[in-house]
C-alpha cells in the first residue's frame, strides 16, 4: 500500500509541475524552490518598460556600495530580497543609433576580453524587440564569492546607449537563464508623442 501512495505523490507532483508555466507574461513562475510574479515595470519618465519579478526592490545603498564599488555604479539596480540576483539599468553617454548596436555588441565585447581576461563568454548577438534592436553579452565572471552569470544588453533611447544587465550566483543560471532572456525580450520603449 505505501509503495501505490509513493506512487499516487510522484504523479501529483509530476501533474503539478505541468501545470506550472515558465512564461513571466503568463504568470507566477517557479524558480528554483521560489515563485515569482512578473509585472511591467517604467523608468526613465515612464519611457523604458521592462517586466521584472514584482517583489524585486531597489538595492540598498550600503549593498551598492559593496556589490559595484565603482562610482559609475548603475543608476537602477532592483534586487531580490537577498540581494543576490539583480537587474540593472544604465544610461551611458554615448550616442547610438538602431543600425549601430551590433557594432557597438560587437566592441563592448572585444573590450571586455581584453580587460577582464577571466570572463567566459558564451553567446552574443542582436535581438529585434517590437522596433527596437537589443545587444546582448552572455557571460560568467569571478566575484567575491564564487562565479556570477551575468546577461548584459543594450539599446537605443533618445539617441543615446542603455545599458543593462541581468545577474545572479553561477550555481543559479539553470534556474534563471531562459528568465532572463524573457525579461530582455519585453523591453519596450516608449516615444515622447506616444506617452499618455
Amino acid at each position: 500500500m505505501e509503495f501505490a501512495d509513493e506512487k499516487i505523490a510522484a504523479l501529483l507532483n509530476e501533474a503539478e509541475k505541468l501545470e506550472v508555466s515558465n512564461d513571466i507574461l503568463a504568470g507566477p513562475v517557479q524558480i528554483g524552490n521560489q515563485y515569482y510574479e512578473f509585472e511591467e515595470r517604467a523608468f526613465y519618465d515612464d519611457r523604458v518598460k521592462i517586466y521584472m519579478p514584482k517583489d524585486f526592490d531597489e538595492l540598498p545603498e550600503s549593498y551598492k556600495k559593496i556589490k559595484y564599488p565603482s562610482s559609475e555604479r548603475p543608476e537602477i539596480i532592483k534586487s531580490d530580497e537577498h540581494g543576490v540576483v539583480n537587474i540593472t539599468l544604465n544610461r551611458v553617454d554615448n550616442d547610438l543609433e538602431e543600425e549601430w548596436v551590433a557594432e557597438l555588441t560587437d566592441g563592448m565585447k572585444a573590450m571586455m576580453k581584453k580587460l577582464n581576461p577571466a570572463y567566459v563568454f558564451y553567446s552574443d548577438g542582436v535581438e529585434a524587440v517590437g522596433e527596437k534592436n537589443i545587444g546582448y553579452l552572455e557571460f560568467k565572471s569571478p566575484a567575491l564569492d564564487g562565479f556570477m552569470y551575468n546577461l548584459m544588453f543594450l539599446f537605443e533611447f533618445d539617441g543615446q546607449t542603455v545599458m543593462g544587465t541581468f545577474c545572479c550566483m553561477y550555481k543559479e543560471y539553470t534556474n534563471w537563464r531562459d528568465i532572463a532572456f524573457q525579461i530582455v525580450k519585453t523591453i519596450r520603449v516608449v516615444k515622447g508623442e506616444e506617452q499618455t
